[in-house]
């Protein structure tokens, strides 16, 4: 946290960077980069959740953002990407709004599932294997987001209805 902290105040340095976390298994990550960032910046939350309604690949917003960013340099904070579809449809939604700039950090990464280029990704705190991550905000179906570190869930571990689908 402290090298990617040090590595974006650098890169901000003289301007105050919007912080933007999707909810909810961004937000330990967050709150934690947020406390290694030694330059002024404001935070804010956004939540996206995928169709429901039998479109496949489809986001929605459920949560805006509070703050105008017009003219902000926004840095969008990711736990995970993989393929990018999520971070390049919320890069596009937010570059109708007209930001002086926008980038983005993540914890984990896994480039080689990437179906999406271009995606604004510059600052990588680990890439990871192909697997099930949980703690530290992570989790799935709301289970293990409460782990005080990063854990690897073994498929055996998996609910049914989670190794149904893959």
């Amino acid at each position: 946290m402290a090298e990617l902290g040090a590595e974006i105040a650098a890169d901000f340095e003289g301007r105050e960077p919007l912080l933007v976390a999707p909810l909810k298994s961004s937000t330990i990550f967050l709150a934690d980069l947020s406390r290694a960032l030694p330059i002024l910046h404001t935070i804010d939350v956004i939540e996206m959740a995928a169709y429901s309604d039998g479109r496949r690949g489809g986001v929605r917003l459920l949560k805006d953002l509070d703050v105008p960013i017009g003219g902000r340099h926004v840095l969008l904070v990711e736990d995970v990407v993989d393929t990018g579809l999520t971070l390049a449809f919320l890069t596009r939604t937010l570059a109708e709004r007209d930001p002086a700039s926008i980038t983005s950090v993540t914890l984990l990464d896994r480039p080689y599932r990437r179906l999406v280029e271009n995606i604004g990704l510059r600052y990588v705190g680990f890439t990871v294997p192909d697997e099930l991550f949980a703690g530290y905000g992570l989790g799935l179906e709301e289970q293990w987001r409460a782990l005080p570190d990063l854990r690897i869930i073994p498929t055996e571990a998996l609910p049914a209805a989670a190794t149904d689908a893959a």
